[in-house]
């Protein structure tokens, strides 16, 4: 059975590899019962299991994580492409390459975001009729749910096509993922009011109005913390700033509350007071409760997990991973890219 298969994670990705990400798999295994493939020196990953202290985790959750040699290793300098071409035996290739070929059902990573993007690319494929994988991510609201933005860095220029594309992937993400019947799909723009924006906006608009989702037209930037819409669409640049600069606000507005609640005991007092309600917040913007974000568009499951993961970020990645296998979240988008009015798209990609 698929969910007999382990989830294939890349051992030498991200900045605390390989340590953090070995504990990671091991409380992984332990916690969501899942099998973990870790990938990379076999040597190396095999020192930092043996490392770990034996009450860490039950042998039970130990004998479900296995080792598969990587010798190679994509730096996250190296261009992802030509490092991806020319170096079949990294880590992340190989992991891509375990899902590509059925012996894994989803692949995590928190290494080269482009190099996991090119490796998809190259080994686990696209979906037919996708013109574009997106990178996809929650961000919190103020009334306790989640805005799915997408694209947040795959694909830096777009097209009106591709973004009409995102809005249908998201709007299956959003309903298989996030539990919703009918998510509301915006278009992130600089205006509410229709014939704002970009060209870009200017030329998606109506095609996300004629795609089969529920298109509640242009959203600004602060929506994407209100119950504006469930899904916002954009282009990978302007995505990936709006998520860097919601995770720096955020950091910032935690650490100048915990700083100035220190500079009196009256603020140290009322700080400890509020700690229990604060840390509920903390959590919903915290990289390390979301665990990573879903590679959309391609024919498997992909998690990229933060660059700072620690164990506990690895944990979180790991169940999105199972979750969407156990969901076949890739399946349901290709079935709905299927049945939408075919556009233009370049069937040949070069990552």
């Amino acid at each position: 059975m698929t969910s007999e298969l382990p989830i294939a994670l890349d051992a030498m990705g991200g900045d605390n590899a390989p340590r953090e990400i070995v504990r990671g798999a091991l409380l992984g295994a332990a916690r969501l019962g899942v099998r973990v493939a870790l990938v990379g020196r076999r040597a190396e990953v095999e020192a930092e299991l043996a490392a770990v202290e034996p009450s860490f985790v039950p042998a039970d959750a130990r004998s479900r994580v296995s080792v598969v040699d990587a010798p190679e290793v994509i730096a996250m300098d190296e261009h992802p492409a030509n490092a991806v071409r020319a170096k079949k035996g990294a880590s992340v290739v190989v992991a891509c390459a375990m899902v590509g070929s059925g012996t894994a059902r989803a692949v995590v990573s928190a290494g080269n975001s482009g190099a996991v993007l090119a490796a998809a690319l190259f080994h686990v494929k696209r979906l037919r009729g996708v013109a574009r994988p997106a990178i996809g991510t929650a961000l919190p609201r103020s009334d306790g749910g989640s805005t799915f933005v997408l694209d947040v860095g795959a694909n830096a220029d777009c097209k009106a096509e591709w973004l009409a594309q995102f809005g249908v992937m998201g709007s299956v993400y959003a309903s298989s993922m996030m539990g919703m019947a009918s998510p509301r799909v915006g278009l992130l723009s600089n205006g509410e009011e229709p014939g704002k924006g970009s060209a870009l906006v200017q030329a998606a608009s109506p095609l996300l109005a004629a795609a089969p989702i529920n298109f509640v037209g242009n959203v600004e930037g602060k929506d994407l913390f209100r119950d504006a819409c469930d899904v916002a669409v954009t282009d990978g640049f302007t995505g990936n700033i709006a998520l860097k600069t919601a995770e720096g606000v955020g950091e910032f507005l935690l650490g100048a509350i915990s700083a100035e609640a220190r500079k009196s005991l009256q603020g140290m007092v009322g700080g400890a007071l509020l700690k229990p309600k604060l840390r509920p917040i903390r959590d919903r913007v915290d990289y390390r409760a979301t665990g990573g974000a879903l590679l959309l568009g391609v024919d498997g499951e992909v998690v990229i997990a933060h660059g700072r993961s620690d164990a506990e970020a690895i944990v979180s990645a790991l169940r999105v991973a199972a979750t969407a296998a156990d969901r076949s979240v890739h399946s349901v988008i290709g079935s709905q890219i299927a049945a939408t009015p075919a556009a233009p798209i370049e069937e040949t990609v070069t990552p």
